[in-house]
């Protein structure tokens, strides 16, 4: 499978949507839309893609706010874990995102959990279930390329200290389902917090605090 990775920052917290396509097939899946993008928008009608899924890597309001809207003029579906979708679909957690000036999650239309596979033309995406910043938190992972949310930043992870948060877990998750990875995994973060909008597994491990001092 030819992948064509596109970035784009949506949202006023600035998270980095990604949109994934298989070239040979024209499908495409869209991470984290923090909300309206040209950009992205303008490559999806001038590729001629269809776009088939919209993954949220967890349910943080500034993650999924974008949902609706692309769902709506697309047809695609929603996908995040269960346990993220019970979390944030409460109406304490609805009122939360409100209360942010975000729209809430509503929606879900596909339920993974971990070691699911989301098809995508002539190859797929692999789940991987990475709880610690959320309960439901995912990376999502190709071959080469790790898609990984506010799991795992550039030089730092994602915090603990919200809702649904556990450091132990973060860093169980980060041990068990990221460090296993080859080091030439290209990591793609939900937010550029550091010095590159991009890394390598193999860097991180060498600079990230959190994957050289915990280990």
């Amino acid at each position: 499978m030819h992948l064509k990775i596109t970035a784009a920052v949506t949202g006023p917290l600035q998270v980095i949507s990604y949109l994934v396509a298989c070239e040979d097939s024209g499908e495409a899946l869209l991470i984290d839309p923090g909300g309206p993008s040209p950009q992205l928008a303008d490559t999806l009608k001038s590729e001629g893609w269809r776009l088939r899924w919209i993954v949220n890597t967890h349910g943080h309001a500034d993650h999924i706010a974008g949902n609706d809207l692309w769902a709506a003029a697309t047809g695609a579906r929603i996908v995040i874990h269960r346990l993220d979708w019970e979390f944030f679909s409460t109406p304490e957690m609805q009122a939360a995102a409100r209360a942010e000036g975000f729209p809430p999650l509503t929606r879900a239309d596909v339920l993974v959990a971990d070691g699911d596979r989301i098809p995508l033309g002539a190859g797929q995406a692999l789940v991987l279930h990475t709880p610690g910043h959320t309960p439901g938190a995912i990376c999502l992972s190709f071959p080469g390329h790790l898609f990984t949310g506010d799991t795992l930043f550039v030089g730092a992870a994602g915090r603990t200290d919200l809702p649904g948060g556990s450091l132990p877990q973060l860093i169980a998750s980060l041990e068990a389902k990221i460090m296993p990875l080859p080091d030439d995994t290209r990591i793609w973060p939900g937010h550029d917090y550091g010095e590159t909008p991009t890394s390598t597994l193999g860097q991180e491990k060498l600079e990230n605090p959190f994957l050289t001092d915990f280990f």
